[in-house]
C-alpha cells in the first residue's frame, strides 16, 4: 500500500479563521489556548466579523463595527457565531453577529460593509518624529504576553519598570507570516490588533494607585483606507475621557508613509485598589 502523505500543518492564521459552517447564517470557530485565562477580545472580535464576511459579497469590503464585551471568553471551548443578515441595500449591508459559549453569548458585533465610491480623500497630517520600525528592538514573546498570532511589534516608547510585559503606545505592529490578498481577512487581523494595550491607555495621565479591575467594555473601529498587515503600521491610542470608572481611548494606524488606514475607540471599566467600588 502507498503511504498516506499530509500536507503542511495549517498555520494559526489558518485555523483562527477557517470556520466551520453550521446550520443557517451560523459559524463554529476555534479558541485556541495562548497561554492566556481568558479568550483575547480582540480574537472573538476578529472571528466574528470574518463570519459576517461570509455572508457579504467579498466586492462590499467592511468599513466599521462596533463590539460590546458580555462576559468572559473561556479557552479551549469552540465559539458559536451567529450572523444575522440585518439589511442589504444598494451601497450597504449591514450584519448583526452574537459570539456563543455554553450557549450564552460573549460578545455582539454591528459590522457594515459599504461598495467603494469615488469622492474626496483627506486626511489629517500623520504623527511625526516616530523612529522608523528598523530603529527599535524587537517585543519578546513573553512581553506579548503570548497572543496566539505571529505579530512582530517594536514600541516606540520603552515598557514601564513596573509592568515591562505590557504594550506601550505608540508601536510598530505587523504579522510576520504568509497572509494572502483577501482583503477580508486583512481587515480581520487589523479588528484582532486593534485591541491590544488599549486599556492602559485609557488610564487618566497621572493617576495614582494601583489598577484592582482593566477590562474592555467596548470596541468601535472604521476602516478608512485598504492596508495589509504584513507590512508595519504604527498604532497609537491615547485617553480622552475618565469618568465613573469609564475610561475612553481613541486611536489611529497609519501606515509607513504615513496613510490613515483606521481609527479606533474603546472605553475600558477601570476600577483602583484605593477606591471603594
Amino acid at each position: 500500500m502507498p503511504e498516506e502523505t499530509t500536507g503542511p500543518a495549517p498555520s494559526a492564521i489558518e485555523q483562527m479563521f477557517t470556520l466551520q459552517p453550521l446550520e443557517g447564517d451560523a459559524f463554529l470557530a476555534e479558541s485556541p489556548a495562548v497561554g492566556r485565562e481568558r479568550l483575547f477580545g480582540g480574537q472573538v472580535a476578529a472571528q466574528s466579523l470574518r463570519a459576517a464576511c461570509l455572508t457579504v459579497d467579498p466586492a462590499r469590503p467592511p468599513h466599521s463595527l462596533h463590539v460590546y464585551f458580555i462576559r468572559p471568553g473561556a479557552i479551549g471551548e469552540p465559539l458559536r457565531l451567529e450572523v444575522n443578515r440585518t439589511r442589504d441595500g444598494r451601497s450597504f449591508s449591514t450584519r448583526h453577529v452574537t459570539a456563543c459559549q455554553g450557549g450564552k453569548p460573549i460578545l455582539e458585533m454591528v459590522a457594515s460593509f459599504h461598495d467603494p465610491e469615488p469622492g474626496h480623500d483627506w486626511q489629517p497630517s500623520p504623527p511625526e518624529g516616530v523612529p522608523d520600525p528598523e530603529e527599535l528592538e524587537p517585543v519578546t514573546t513573553d512581553r506579548l504576553l503570548r497572543h496566539l498570532l505571529p505579530f512582530e511589534i517594536r514600541m516606540v516608547r520603552p515598557g514601564r519598570p513596573r509592568r515591562p510585559f505590557l504594550l506601550r503606545h505608540p508601536f510598530w505592529i505587523r504579522v510576520n507570516a504568509p497572509v494572502g490578498d483577501d482583503p477580508a481577512l486583512h481587515a480581520c487581523l487589523i479588528t484582532y490588533l486593534s485591541d491590544m494595550g488599549v486599556v492602559p491607555s485609557a488610564v487618566a495621565p497621572g493617576t495614582r494607585g494601583s489598577v484592582q479591575m482593566a477590562v474592555s467594555l467596548d470596541h468601535a473601529l472604521w476602516f478608512h483606507r485598504p492596508a495589509r498587515v504584513d507590512q508595519w503600521l504604527l498604532y497609537w491610542t491615547r485617553p480622552a475621557s475618565n469618568s465613573g470608572s469609564r475610561g475612553l481611548a481613541h486611536g489611529t494606524l497609519h501606515t509607513r508613509d504615513g496613510t490613515l488606514v483606521a481609527s479606533v475607540a474603546q472605553e475600558a471599566l477601570l476600577r483602583f485598589a484605593d477606591e471603594e467600588n
